[in-house]
């Protein structure tokens, strides 16, 4: 018998619903539904906890193949939920765009300043810098508070945010010949880039 089978078993044996159980081990009951369908295994916190709760013992909740799945799950999600955090880290130093001087104040001076000081630029092009600038910021927020709750559809998606994000703004600087700024966004993006390559290789 699977372990998705024996789970079943012993939350009717208790004749307790989905719902129930799910409140009872502090759980979603789209995750008990997962793990009596078979479409998925709990963490190995998770196994603890339904071990304890129904006085049984892990070994007989689930086999020796299951466990290694359990495993490479838990190692895959843990090496996603670290990617999403780092290059939530590096959406947040989009920050450093905003004080740092490295942009051309425009009227063919030589002199760089900070974004917030730019005032030789066409304005509605100083609002694109620092809006683009701050949605990356924000999405690394974002990413970095996502990252806590465990939810890879929703780390995949942001990492994917970022990356559009990160492409846009060095278009958007190196076509506005800001080549610091542009050249910046060039290596936090190819940073990252890689980062999600290694994820894929792991």
């Amino acid at each position: 018998m699977e372990f998705g089978e024996k789970l079943q078993e012993l939350r009717k044996n208790r004749t307790m619903t989905q719902e129930e159980l799910a409140e009872a081990l502090f759980v979603s009951r789209t995750a008990i539904s997962k793990w009596e369908s078979g479409r998925g295994y709990p963490s190995i916190d998770s196994l603890k906890e339904i071990s304890g709760y129904f006085g049984v013992t892990i070994d007989e909740l689930i086999c020796a193949d299951e466990m290694v799945s359990v495993a490479e799950n838990e190692k895959r999600e843990y090496i996603n939920r670290y990617v999403s955090l780092i290059c939530s880290v590096l959406d947040i130093f989009y920050a450093l765009l905003l004080f740092i001087p490295m942009f051309g104040n425009g009227n063919g001076s030589s002199e760089t300043v900070s974004m917030l000081s730019l005032n030789g630029i066409n304005p509605s092009v100083r609002i694109v810098f620092i809006t683009i600038t701050g949605v990356v910021i924000l999405n690394g927020i974002a990413g970095a508070i996502i990252a806590n709750f465990n939810k890879e559809v929703w780390n995949r998606h942001r990492i994917v945010t970022g990356i559009v994000l990160s492409i846009l703004a060095v278009i958007i600087f190196m076509a506005t010949r800001q080549p610091y700024a542009g050249i910046v966004c060039f290596m936090f993006l190819v940073i990252k880039g890689l980062i999600v390559i290694r994820r894929k290789n792991h």
